[in-house]
């Protein structure tokens, strides 16, 4: 068996993408959010089109977790520094707003951080494994993206989009933002 070539280049996007969070502390927020806005609708687009070979019966989808709570943590909290105040966003998609009343807050942090999370674990599962391995994490990875990490791409693209553009908006103004 062996990988598609979208296969191959939703591997290669996950990768860049996991670099970039974890190299958060040395960027600037206008170089991270606009690596997030180019990177996250392509992985959408490439996890859509993710088309792993079926499984046999007896194999199982699943994708182990690797990454620990600390450095999911320290990676959320390095984000949440670079973006400051715009880190927090309102959320119209999530779950609980059916029965609120009022806004719900969501954190840009945390939810790139949800996203690397199945991404991290992903890569580290494949990372030198047997094609057969790797096809069952596509088809776990795949799976995952449309019960759960689908919705949190396209829930960071608003606050991202309105960072990068508004800010931008603001230094065409003159004002000396760190955009």
């Amino acid at each position: 068996m062996e990988l598609s070539p979208n296969s191959l280049a939703f591997i290669a996007l996950c990768n860049e993408f996991c670099f970039a969070v974890e190299n958060v502390r040395e960027s600037t927020r206008r170089d991270f959010v606009a690596s997030m806005l180019r990177l996250l609708p392509r992985i959408y687009i490439s996890a859509s089109d993710l088309k792993p070979e079926p499984l046999l019966e007896e194999d199982e989808a699943y994708i182990d977790s690797f990454l620990d709570e600390d450095y999911y943590e320290s990676i959320r909290r390095q984000i949440e520094n670079l973006l400051g105040e715009e880190d927090v966003y309102l959320e119209v998609f999530e779950e609980d707003m059916k029965y609120s009343d009022t806004p719900i807050g969501m954190s840009i942090a945390e939810g790139i951080c949800d996203v690397f999370q199945v991404l991290y674990n992903f890569i580290v599962m494949v990372k030198d494994a047997p094609e057969e391995l790797v096809n069952s994490a596509l088809t776990a990875v795949k799976e995952d993206f449309g019960t759960y990490w689908s919705q949190r791409v396209c829930n960071l693209m608003r606050p991202l989009n309105h960072i990068r553009y508004s800010s931008e908006a603001e230094d065409e103004e003159g004002d000396e933002d760190d955009f």
